[in-house]
């Protein structure tokens, strides 16, 4: 909780602060055309880029998110109402308060960027569905459950990381200790950090202890089942003296520790493995350390998150790393935006039709015995020319 709410810890102030100007030296996500079609001589359809409207987004107690939220929101032309957690609302007032001097300098309104504090504040705004165009919970399963269930507003929800690192029986020793331990320990608290490694049965003797005895060296505590336990008791792995290592219990698995501690479930095969996760993952982000291609392939089009990654930490699923400059959240949904959401998540599209025609277009000169369509596709468009 204290490096969540601690904005001078380590690189995060500056990190804040670059992904401001990382966005907007990013292109407009609005006015691109996805489509261009010419239904008749002189008639031209277009499926253009344009923002959502206004956004109510709901966050843990990160204050940096404010800002992080606030940069997206402007760059993709979306008002935003934001509320962060409890533990960080004097942060969020301040932040608040200088985005609002900012925009007062520029052609937006000073409140194109709110904040609230307050839970009666939420649910008074989750009535609004005239007003509000979507709501962005970042936070627990039963927060995001729970806000969905008491709007007529779109959801867009950012769950539990419930995060998991497969083990393949072709892995690489180095690789698998490399990517573990990053996966667990690189930021634990943070939702892509790793909560599960799967191991597969055939390397218990042999690359598991390694990984065990670098997870162990970094001071994570380790919730085996009884293979994986059985299999480091009997091997000679070393095993620090203030080394925390329980059995396992069912809940582990659906847990986001988000601290120093990884459950460790054993299984037979690749097939297991992606049952395993997406029975019991939150369909965040998953990896495989495999030098299989095969196994790849299978993994990343078998599992159902938003990221599947080869041989990669889990820490990668981040809109800086990807490329955004920030994100909204990370998306664990199936439709609209997917995983780290960025500008182009912020954006929705609409229709445009013009006709060059003297007399106009009518739809009733179209159909059987009448006049065809074209749908000839307008090649090379990158903009509406009208």
């Amino acid at each position: 909780m204290l490096k969540r709410l601690d904005l001078a810890r380590g690189d995060k102030w500056a990190s804040m602060l670059q992904g401001i100007s990382d966005v907007a030296s990013l292109p407009d996500p609005n006015g691109k055309v996805t489509y261009a079609s010419e239904l008749d001589e002189g008639l031209d359809l277009y499926r253009v880029s344009c923002p959502i409207g206004v956004l109510l987004v709901i966050f843990e107690a990160r204050p940096e998110v404010v800002v992080n939220i606030a940069t997206l929101a402007v760059k993709s032309g979306n008002a935003a109402i934001l509320k962060g957690g409890k533990e960080s609302t004097r942060t969020t007032v301040l932040l608040s308060k200088a985005i609002s001097l900012g925009l007062s300098r520029t052609s937006l309104p000073s409140t194109y960027i709110q904040t609230i504090q307050t839970r009666a504040e939420v649910s008074g705004l989750l009535e609004m569905d005239r007003y509000i165009d979507l709501v962005i919970p970042r936070g627990s399963n039963a927060l995001v459950k729970s806000i969905q269930n008491g709007t007529r507003i779109p959801v867009m929800g950012h769950a539990d990381g419930v995060c998991s690192v497969f083990v393949d029986e072709s892995a690489d020793e180095a690789k698998a200790v490399r990517v573990v331990v990053d996966s667990k320990t690189d930021y634990p608290s943070a939702c892509n950090a790793a909560e599960t490694l799967i191991v597969h049965e055939k390397v218990l003797s042999t690359i598991w202890p390694k990984v065990a005895e670098a997870l162990l060296a970094a001071n994570v505590k380790l919730l085996c089942d009884e293979p994986s336990l059985s299999a480091l008791k009997s091997s000679s792995a070393v095993v620090p003296p203030n080394a925390q290592i329980s059995p396992s219990s069912d809940v582990d698995y659906y847990t986001e520790h988000l601290s120093l501690t990884i459950a460790v479930k054993t299984l037979p095969s690749l097939q297991s493995a992606m049952r395993w996760i997406n029975e019991h993952s939150s369909h965040h982000t998953d990896s495989i350390v495999t030098e299989s291609d095969s196994n790849a392939h299978t993994f990343c089009r078998g599992v159902d998150s938003a990221g599947t990654f080869v041989n990669a930490s889990t820490r990668f699923a981040d809109g800086f790393r990807y490329g955004f400059g920030t994100e909204v959240g990370i998306s664990t949904g199936r439709i609209h935006a997917r995983g780290p959401v960025g500008l182009e998540g912020l954006v929705t599209y609409k229709y445009m039709m013009k006709s060059k025609g003297e007399k106009g277009h009518v739809a009733a000169e179209f159909g059987p015995g009448k006049r065809r369509f074209r749908h000839r596709t307008i090649e090379g468009a990158r903009e509406v020319p009208f």
